[in-house]
C-alpha cells in the first residue's frame, strides 16, 4: 500500500511539474491607461484645456525580454486617444532598460522636450504582498502594494511563472513579473493585453547610446534648478505643490 501511495504521488508531481512552465522569455504587451484631465491643473487655462482632450490618455507598451534583461516602451497610441502632439511626444521617446542580473538601470526620458538619459543602478521599493488574486492575460497573479522612495505608493498584481522580477516603467522588485499595476497619484494603470512567448528582434534588449548619462541624483539636482520658478504662480500654494510632485513623479517614474 505504501508502495502504491509512493508511486501514485510521484506521478502527480510530475504531472504537476510538466504544467507548469517557467517563462525566461517573452514580449508582454501593456495597456496604459491615464486620466489626463485629473492630471491637470483646475485654472482657467487648465479647463480651458480639458475641453479638447478625451477623458482617457491609452496607449499600448511592449515589455521585451530575456536572459534577465528588459526593455520596455512605446507601441502604438490607441484610436480613442484625442490629445495634441506635445502630450505624446514623451510617451514615444520614453525608454527603459533593465539588467537584473548586475543590477543596472539605463532610461531615456523625455522631459519638458528634453531627451535625459539616467544610468544607474536598480531603484528599490518596499513590497507587501497580499493573498489577494486575479487572473491577467490568462496567468495566475497575487497582489502587492509598493512604496517607491519618493513616497509614491503603487498596487502591482505579479505572476511568478513569468521568472523575470520586472514590470512597467521603473517598477519591479517583486518575486515575479507584474501584468497589472496601478499608480493612483498619477491617476495611470496599466494592464498586460497579451504574452507572446516568441522574441523576433532580442538585438532589441540593448542599452541607450547617449554622449551624457546622468544618475539619479545628478538628475534631479538639474530639474530642481531648472524648474525652481515654474511651480510659484498664484495664491494656490497647495495647487503648486501638487503640480510639482507630479512633474517629479513623472520625471523618474
Amino acid at each position: 500500500m505504501k508502495l502504491l501511495l509512493f508511486f501514485i504521488a510521484a506521478l502527480l508531481f510530475a504531472i504537476t511539474s510538466k504544467a507548469q512552465q517557467f517563462i525566461d522569455k517573452a514580449v508582454i504587451e501593456y495597456e496604459v491607461n491615464t486620466n489626463l484631465k485629473k492630471t491637470m491643473s483646475n485654472d482657467s487655462w487648465g479647463e480651458m484645456m480639458k475641453e479638447n482632450l478625451s477623458d482617457l490618455k491609452i496607449s499600448y507598451f511592449t515589455f521585451t525580454f530575456a536572459d534577465n534583461k528588459s526593455i520596455y516602451k512605446f507601441n502604438r497610441w490607441s484610436p480613442k486617444t484625442r490629445i495634441p502632439k506635445h502630450e505624446k511626444d514623451a510617451d514615444e521617446e520614453n525608454i527603459w532598460y533593465y539588467d537584473f542580473t548586475s543590477g543596472k538601470m539605463n532610461m531615456q526620458k523625455q522631459i519638458v522636450g528634453t531627451n535625459f538619459v539616467i544610468a544607474d543602478s536598480i531603484q528599490s521599493i518596499e513590497w507587501q504582498i497580499t493573498n489577494e488574486h486575479r487572473e491577467i492575460a490568462g496567468y495566475n497573479c497575487r497582489k502587492a502594494i509598493g512604496k517607491r522612495v519618493d513616497g509614491v505608493y503603487v498596487f502591482a498584481f505579479y505572476t511568478d511563472d513569468i521568472t523575470i522580477s520586472g514590470g512597467p516603467c521603473s517598477i519591479n522588485g517583486l518575486p515575479g513579473m507584474i501584468l497589472g499595476l496601478t499608480i493612483p497619484r498619477l491617476y495611470t494603470s496599466f494592464m498586460a493585453t497579451k504574452i507572446d512567448l516568441e522574441i523576433t528582434n532580442p538585438s532589441d534588449i540593448k542599452t541607450i547610446a547617449a554622449k551624457k548619462a546622468y544618475n539619479l541624483v545628478e538628475l534631479k539636482s538639474l530639474l530642481e534648478e531648472k524648474t525652481k520658478d515654474w511651480f510659484s504662480y498664484g495664491d494656490d500654494k497647495e495647487e503648486n505643490q501638487r503640480r510639482k510632485e507630479m512633474f517629479f513623479w513623472n520625471a523618474f517614474l
